[in-house]
């Protein structure tokens, strides 16, 4: 194999991916601005996500000997999370 053969290999790929870029790139944009999304979905996220990382976050603390590892400890920084990221995504 040549070095030539290497480089028209490059040059096609380049080619292909930035040519789907180029061809709409209003398409997108227009449908993430026309889209307001359910808010129900975007609450059910945030509960999840805040819970999820919530309970590492304490477990993590909890190996550590920094705070107890229980439901309420969870509970309570979930809770905060999700407020906070509600607060923060309103603004």
């Amino acid at each position: 194999m040549s070095e030539s053969d290497g480089g028209d290999r490059e040059d096609a790929a380049g080619e292909g991916a930035g040519s789907g870029d180029r061809e709409d790139p209003a398409g997108f944009e227009d449908a993430v601005e026309s889209s307001s999304g359910d808010p129900l979905v975007l609450l059910g996220m945030n509960a999840v996500l805040s819970a999820t990382f919530a309970w590492i976050a304490v477990w993590g603390l909890g190996l550590l000997g920094l705070v107890a590892y229980t439901a309420v400890n969870v509970a309570t920084a979930a809770i905060v999370l999700f407020a906070l990221t509600y607060v923060l995504v309103l603004q």
